[in-house]
């Protein structure tokens, strides 16, 4: 074998081999792949006080849908900030409803391997990023599918 067909040759198979991991792997036009829709309630926070005569569950669970959703860093912030008014709103507690906006700013990010992060309906490693209208419309399916079961946003009580 020639020396420049031995180069061709190995190119060659090395891209055929990338091509079939890349494939195996999720890559090229693979579908999104995004979990069903999962909530904590206000994740590491109470849902309610401990009277339970104030709730703002509701708020948190609307927060989830966002982050489970994910997309872009401005997409994240007016979604932390729609949970500090909508917990204001539910109990006015200005304090209450800007320390969960600090908490969910300082361990919500999307690089906090954490079942709360921004994002975390997909695989780990997404990040700050548009969906695209394919994964969209993926998650408004999903999230259709979870408001079927659950149309008010009600957080379950222990």
């Amino acid at each position: 074998m020639k020396p420049r067909q031995s180069l061709k040759s190995l190119i060659l198979r090395t891209a055929a081999l990338g091509a079939a991991v890349a494939f195996m792997h999720g890559g090229f036009a693979a579908e999104p792949r995004l979990s069903p829709f999962t909530t904590d309630g206000c994740s590491l926070f109470p849902d309610r006080s401990p009277d339970g005569k104030t709730d703002w569950c509701h708020c948190c669970l609307a927060h989830d849908l966002a982050y489970w959703r994910g997309g872009t860093a401005d997409a994240r912030l007016r979604s932390d900030e729609a949970l500090k008014a909508c917990v204001l709103d539910a109990t006015r507690d200005k304090a209450l409803s800007e320390a969960m906006f600090a908490g969910v700013r300082a361990g919500g990010g999307p690089h906090n391997y954490t079942p709360f992060r921004w994002g975390y309906g997909w695989p780990f490693g997404r990040g700050y990023a548009p969906l695209t209208p394919k994964e969209s419309a993926l998650a408004d399916t999903l999230e259709s599918a979870y408001r079927v079961t659950n149309p008010a946003l009600v957080c379950r009580r222990p």
